[in-house]
């Protein structure tokens, strides 16, 4: 039996990593001691899979010691690209990973590249570092696929298992053998696309173009709070249309659609093409935090009289159900409240701790709070419902801003986007 390796095991590699130990025999290596230690024992600290599913995995194991990966024939890279301050793609992570791929590349072996990336990362930046440092040349020697990740963290529904796979290759032979393993392991629809840079461009618009459809609704609220009209009744209305795109407006954080847009417009200037479009919906998403946080402390002031509003903020991940608070803008928008001198306090299921002094607490305070931001739709926040949510405001002067707009029918109780 042929031995795989996944670099990676968060939030797309632990999943994939599962998924071919069914059929195939699988290391899944990390370089985080803690992250390999707990996934033996069973324990996802992303809380994504139950110690059930950990413990009763066949064909796989777990390390940090690179030196597991010496006899592995494919490996599949899944390595977080983030930005830099300059909202540069910051490859460091990828390159340092394809260089340890390459130190024990063989023959006939296939590196496969699921990381988002700009069109030609794969070919003109890790291909040449595979080759340089184990001597062999692709398509003679080894072969190399890109297959990007398509999952959404948190979501039971689209998962591995039904999300259609992006394959692509640097022959037509390693092609073949890619689409044929992703097929064994997954239902979904195998689409095989004409190059590598087709499928990484694929990648990079699918998030962008979610991006930019957010940042219209988002420009659209504040002209709708100008003009005193509620922003979604309008799309309600509006979205009775076959044609109309439903999309809502919000705060726009995380690791891919707040971060992937600016590898493509990266590359665009490389090219010498000023992505206008792109970088504008990207502004009105970044400037989303402020006005949300000023639309809040206006409110907030002129019904509580003190120096230090206690604030309770319900949710602290960039998205729902999940533990990961990678560039989260609820954060951030925490982060500008206590600057305004607010006494701030997180509660998140999913979140066991916060850095930068941020105070997360295991259970809100009965009565206590002069404001209250539900800022992520997390499944117990809906739950838990607008009712018991309101005991935890101080008094009926307390301020409360549905931001999801989780409890629409409260809308005269609170305040919405």
């Amino acid at each position: 039996m042929e031995k795989f390796a996944v670099l990676g095991l968060g939030y797309v590699g632990l999943p994939l990593a599962l998924k071919l130990s069914k059929k195939y025999k699988v290391i899944g290596f990390d370089n985080d001691e803690l992250r390999v230690n707990n996934l033996t024992k069973g324990i996802d600290d992303n809380n994504e899979l139950k110690k059930k599913e950990l413990l009763n995995k066949k064909n796989i194991s777990f390390t940090y010691n690179d030196k597991d990966l010496k006899n592995c024939k494919i490996f599949f890279l899944t390595i977080p690209t983030p930005i830099n301050k300059k909202n540069n793609p910051d490859l460091f992570l990828i390159k340092k990973a394809t260089e340890l791929v390459a130190k024990y590349l063989k023959k006939n072996c296939i590196v496969v590249y699921e990381s988002t990336v700009y069109p030609g990362v794969t070919e003109e930046i890790c291909v040449p570092l595979l080759e340089r440092i184990s001597g062999l040349k692709l398509n003679k020697d080894f072969h190399c696929s890109y297959s990007p990740e398509r999952i959404n963290p948190g979501d039971k529904k689209n998962n591995i298992n039904n999300v259609s796979k992006l394959v692509s290759s640097s022959s037509k032979k390693s092609l073949k053998k890619i689409s044929k393993i992703y097929r064994s392991i997954i239902k979904a629809k195998i689409f095989e696309c004409g190059s590598i840079k087709v499928a990484e461009a694929a990648k990079i618009i699918e998030n962008t173009q979610r991006d930019l459809n957010i940042s219209l609704m988002n420009e659209f609220t504040i002209i709708c709070r100008k003009l005193n009209i509620d922003v979604h009744d309008v799309l309600d209305a509006a979205s009775t249309k076959w044609n109309f795109l439903n999309f809502r407006p919000g705060l726009v954080g995380g690791h891919c659609i707040g971060v992937d847009p600016y590898y493509l417009t990266y590359k665009a200037k490389k090219i010498g093409i000023n992505p206008k479009v792109v970088l504008a919906g990207r502004k009105v998403n970044d400037d989303m935090v402020k006005y949300f946080s000023n639309y809040f402390l206006n409110k907030l002031k002129k019904k509580i009289k003190k120096k230090s509003p206690r604030v309770l903020i319900l949710g602290a991940s960039f998205k729902e159900n999940i533990s990961d608070i990678r560039n989260s803008k609820i954060l951030e928008l925490g982060k500008i409240l206590i600057n305004k001198r607010c006494d701030v306090e997180f509660f998140d299921p999913h979140v066991k701790k916060l850095k930068n002094n941020l105070t997360i607490i295991n259970k809100p305070k009965i009565k206590y709070y002069d404001g209250i931001i539900i800022g992520v739709k997390h499944k117990l926040f809906k739950n838990l419902g607008f009712h018991k949510i309101r005991n935890f405001a101080k008094n009926n002067n307390s301020i409360i801003f549905d931001l999801q707009n989780i409890f629409k029918d409260k809308k005269k109780n609170s305040l919405s986007i």
